[in-house]
């Protein structure tokens, strides 16, 4: 019991942190589940028991835990200083590349889960989708938001299996949600299909502990395929630019 209490006591404590004199506030999204997200949040009651801390300022700014971004941020820039771990995208993207496809499903391969590196875990098809539409062909933001839902369905006619993986993942006896199945259907007919399709070839076979990809590689591909907004990413008046903002500045209050 005690150690409950212990671990719920430090929990509380992390809510509360504060950088050069600022207050780092935590949304909600990250503590749910630690936490009833119907509570105030934790950070906010330690804030309200600490008069000390009500006089300070609200961290509304750059986060100095964070690399700096550059002032107009490239993909690249993403890659660099904010995207978590990404070999498995860069040997996706390099595997699409060595069986032949094209320029347009290789990019798709390469950004399929950069919401899984940089945003959000759940609805990382979704999600990433929106993150890169208004940047990339609409056959790209397609694939890459069909990809979550085709990846638990087979084709024979093209060698994709279920993976064992997912098994282990979710068990034997796992039924993907309705919204999944139903977005399955509707991709399985689309005429883009197959782009879709080939992200989860090339998605789930691309790890290889003993192949290390770099992002050069691909930098003349992005070029030509991802449309870099003169103002820099999160800086521009795209109906994404807000997610952009968001991974830059992740713990800005309002």
């Amino acid at each position: 019991m005690s150690s409950t209490l212990e671990r719920a006591e430090a929990l509380e404590r992390e809510q509360i942190v504060t950088l050069e004199n600022k207050v780092v506030t935590r949304s909600i999204l990250y503590t749910s589940g630690d936490y009833d997200p119907r509570e105030p949040p934790p950070w906010r009651k330690a804030y309200m028991a600490n008069p000390e801390l009500r006089q300070m300022q609200f961290l509304a700014g750059d986060d100095p835990r964070l690399p700096k971004m550059p002032a107009k941020p490239t993909l690249l820039d993403f890659f660099t200083y904010r995207f978590g771990p990404s070999q498995h995208l860069l040997q996706s993207a390099r595997l699409a590349k060595l069986n032949g496809c094209s320029e347009k499903v290789i990019l798709g391969c390469l950004l399929h889960d950069i919401s899984v590196v940089g945003f959000l875990l759940p609805d990382h098809g979704y999600w990433g989708a929106q993150m890169v539409a208004p940047y990339v062909d609409e056959e790209v933001a397609w694939a890459i938001k069909y990809h979550q839902a085709l990846r638990f369905y087979p084709d024979e006619s093209v060698g994709y299996d279920y993976p064992d993986q997912y098994r282990r993942w979710f068990g034997d006896d796992y039924v993907p949600d309705p919204y999944i199945e139903r977005d399955y259907r509707y991709a399985r007919n689309h005429r883009w299909y197959m782009s879709a399709r080939q992200i989860t070839i090339n998605d789930l076979y691309a790890f290889d502990p003993d192949v290390t990809v770099s992002l050069d590689d691909f930098v003349d591909i992005i070029g030509r395929h991802f449309r870099q907004p003169p103002e820099g990413l999160g800086h521009d008046d795209s109906p994404a630019a807000h997610m952009w903002r968001t991974i830059i500045r992740p713990t800005k209050f309002l």
